[in-house]
């Protein structure tokens, strides 16, 4: 059995969803049902969704419950999780004063912008 700190440098999957209604964050991890959490920003939804998942293994430990390993999604075998983006220096900059704003890194805020528009989209479907 590994310790906390061992099961917290494994690289679970978290999956974030904006709340396009309300404002703010869920975060989840797939591979340890039942882990989320909720925040207004980005910044707290990382911090908070560390702390959540510390938690929930530290229950699983003390309650004897088997902690899955992260999963090996082959759907997800081709996908590093980076790609390159050339911008306009124009956008480059308002995205850079919009983090700076936000008091998040441009990275941060860019990923912010990615997911809460990709989860206003629809698939058709055969696409997934």
């Amino acid at each position: 059995m590994k310790t906390i700190d061992e099961y917290m440098a494994l690289p679970y999957r978290m999956e974030i969803i904006p709340d396009v209604e309300e404002g703010g964050f869920t975060a989840w991890y797939p591979d340890l049902p039942g882990c989320l959490t909720c925040a207004e920003t980005m910044e707290e939804l990382i911090l908070s969704a560390q702390d959540a998942k510390r938690a929930w293994l530290e229950a699983a430990m003390a309650d004897g419950v088997e902690i899955a390993e992260p999963s090996r999604d082959a759907a997800f075998a081709d996908y590093s999780g980076q790609f390159k983006l050339r911008l306009p220096k124009s956008l480059h900059r308002s995205l850079s004063l919009h983090a700076k704003q936000e008091g998040i890194s441009m990275n941060q805020y860019c990923l912010y912008l990615l997911t809460r528009n990709d989860a206003s989209y629809t698939p058709r479907k055969g696409l997934f």
